[in-house]
């Protein structure tokens, strides 16, 4: 009996190609497109839905729409702008991740459960392994395209249940097959914002969503000394360097904020260096927890290499990580995670 599978399909290359594989390899599919957004959007758009329909039914799946913009908007799009209202700089794409493309309750209520498999377009691998008894979450084939790092939250629930046909290919291997295929989304551009603010202003989107004009308040040195005022704390973010709106005899960099106080506090880009950091809400994927101190490679970007470091579980659900040297903009609402090689040991929110 063939093993049923749905894909979510966003009418992109890379989901059409992981629909046509998965009916290659003798899967059942089905393609399923989440609307997730009511405004202005990449991620949800007509016209994104209706190349997903067009993807669909040039391989000859059935496809469906499921809106579940009021779920977005509660988990995704509220948690982004109350992160960035604490001082903190969040990363929607995981939170979407774990809450919304994932959860397996969530899918379970729109009738998906009797299918085997859910697969999606991310380059990610997933494997079994048989000493732990657990699935396993490996970077992609293709390093460059690698999407492990907003994976990180996913349990063995999901993992057990989850296919990424490109996890062995790269790129140009995925546009290849789209070509050969005749995909009508073969030459479809990615889109490289986050969705719901495809012009990449978040300030002008938190106040457009919200209504609020977040005020200005002063822009510090590292002595507490004012040295101008910013336009509103949702506006920076740590590391930041442009339309700081300071005049300055060297380089200055955005070293902190506080919500507290409303500040916005500047210093050389040595003030960016820390050599450790804390994190909350960890989900370990390689064990269940962590018994002692390991060696670890850690990111704390999603594009930044991945830097040599010592992991410790202190608590339940909280790490402490200590760098070999020190990095660059650790940022708090950002993610780290930890690499053993290839594969994701866990990670968590940097606090």
């Amino acid at each position: 009996m063939k093993k049923k599978a749905i894909i979510a399909m966003s009418g992109g290359v890379d989901s059409s190609v992981a629909a046509a594989l998965l009916l290659q390899r003798g899967f059942h599919c089905a393609g399923v497109t989440f609307e997730l957004f009511q405004g202005k959007s990449s991620c949800s758009s007509f016209s994104v839905i209706n190349d997903a329909k067009n993807a669909a039914l040039g391989l000859g799946i059935e496809h469906s729409v499921f809106n579940l913009s009021e779920e977005f908007d509660k988990q995704v799009v509220r948690r982004f702008i109350k992160t960035y209202e604490q001082g903190d700089t969040p990363n929607p794409c995981i939170d979407c991740n774990r809450l919304i493309k994932f959860n397996v309750e969530l899918l379970q209520t729109l009738g998906l459960s009797q299918f085997d498999y859910f697969a999606t377009g991310h380059y990610a691998r997933v494997k079994y392994d048989d000493a732990s008894g657990r699935f396993l979450l490996q970077k992609a084939h293709d390093e460059k395209k690698d999407q492990s790092y907003v994976l990180y939250t996913l349990t063995q629930r999901q993992l057990e249940k989850i296919h990424f046909p490109l996890g062995e290919l790269s790129k140009n291997e995925v546009r290849k097959i789209a070509e050969e295929k005749k995909l009508v989304s073969a030459g479809k551009k990615e889109s490289q914002d986050i969705c719901f603010v495809p012009d990449g202003d978040y300030g002008n989107f938190i106040e457009e969503y919200t209504g609020k004009k977040y005020p200005s308040g002063d822009i510090i040195d590292m002595e507490g000394k004012i040295i101008g005022r910013h336009h509103g704390i949702i506006r920076y973010t740590i590391g930041q360097r442009r339309g700081l709106g300071v005049a300055a005899n060297v380089p200055v960099y955005v070293a902190s904020k506080s919500a507290a106080d409303n500040t916005v506090t500047l210093g050389p880009d040595a003030a960016l260096y820390s050599k450790s950091l804390t994190a909350k809400d960890i989900n370990l994927i390689a064990c269940a927890d962590l018994k002692k101190p390991i060696r670890v490679m850690v990111k704390t970007r999603y594009l930044q290499d991945a830097q040599p470091a010592i992991a410790e579980q202190t608590e339940e659900d909280f790490l402490r990580i200590e760098f070999d040297k020190p990095q660059r903009a650790i940022t708090s609402g950002q993610a780290a995670v930890m690499y053993d090689g290839d594969f994701v040991v866990g990670g968590g929110t940097i606090i």
